[in-house]
């Protein structure tokens, strides 16, 4: 594949994939949707990568959302398939056995927003503006965003927002569990940079366990729930992270996880 929208960077166990359309506020069209599923591809093979960083270049946007030259012409039948290839990018950054965080660096507003909300964990620069605006063209939200935002933000402050089409800043973002920090931007990076450096830190295995448990916990019964925590604590016991775990522990120096 020739990419030509996105950025790839891997370091020190970090893959970053950037959104490389900064002109267009990084809008995202079917080709550059295609090019984000072939880096989550390789980081989920690449087994030195233990997070991935999502971001958008420049400091005016994470994404603006759909490319309008996408959308301004389809018919009903392309319509929904472009739903489907945006929300298998999102299903695919949510199901990735690896941390998966998004670096919100301006604006993140319709499938912005919804490949935000998939991340696992979302930092926000204070210039930060969220919202779902696809009402403001006529649609609703195509990748997720209906499913999504009100496991976040409740029903009602879901509706509000995709009625209105209204952007949030960040603060009330954070305050309504849509983000989990907001930074000063030119202090974004760095920040992000030491989350992902702490939860390289982490057991791989404990942590693929642990997300995929998270990510059914709102989809299945508590008693259920239990059962395949139970299940997963078990093969988190049998691994060599643990034992290295224990000993590092008892020993009072810090553990090396290899993910074995």
């Amino acid at each position: 594949m020739e990419f030509k929208n996105t950025l790839y960077e891997k370091s020190d166990g970090i893959a970053t994939i950037t959104i490389n359309r900064p002109e267009i506020l990084n809008a995202l069209n079917e080709e550059t949707l295609l090019e984000i599923l072939s880096r989550l591809g390789d980081a989920k093979r690449d087994k030195a990568i233990r997070v991935v960083v999502v971001t958008g270049a420049g400091d005016r946007a994470f994404s603006a959302g759909a490319d309008i030259k996408m959308i301004k012409d389809m018919d009903s039948s392309k319509a929904r398939d472009v739903s489907k290839v945006g929300q298998r990018v999102c299903d695919e950054i949510e199901k990735l056995e690896k941390p998966v965080i998004a670096a919100i660096n301006g604006y993140a507003l319709g499938g912005g927003l919804e490949l935000a909300m998939a991340c696992d964990i979302r930092v926000a620069s204070e210039n930060a503006r969220l919202g779902q605006s696809e009402i403001m063209r006529g649609l609703i939200p195509g990748w997720g965003g209906t499913q999504r935002l009100p496991r976040f933000v409740g029903k009602g402050v879901a509706k509000e927002m995709i009625f209105t089409g209204k952007m949030i800043d960040a603060k009330t973002a954070e305050r309504l569990g849509l983000v989990n920090a907001v930074v000063p931007p030119d202090q974004l990076k760095s920040v992000v940079g030491e989350l992902t450096k702490e939860i390289a830190d982490k057991p791989p295995i404990s942590i693929k366990l642990a997300k995929e448990l998270i990510n059914s916990s709102l989809e299945t019964s508590l008693r259920v729930g239990e059962t395949r925590e139970a299940e997963a604590f078990g093969i988190a016991a049998s691994t060599e992270d643990f034992k290295e775990g224990v000993a590092a522990f008892l020993e009072k120096r810090k553990p090396k996880f290899e993910g074995k």
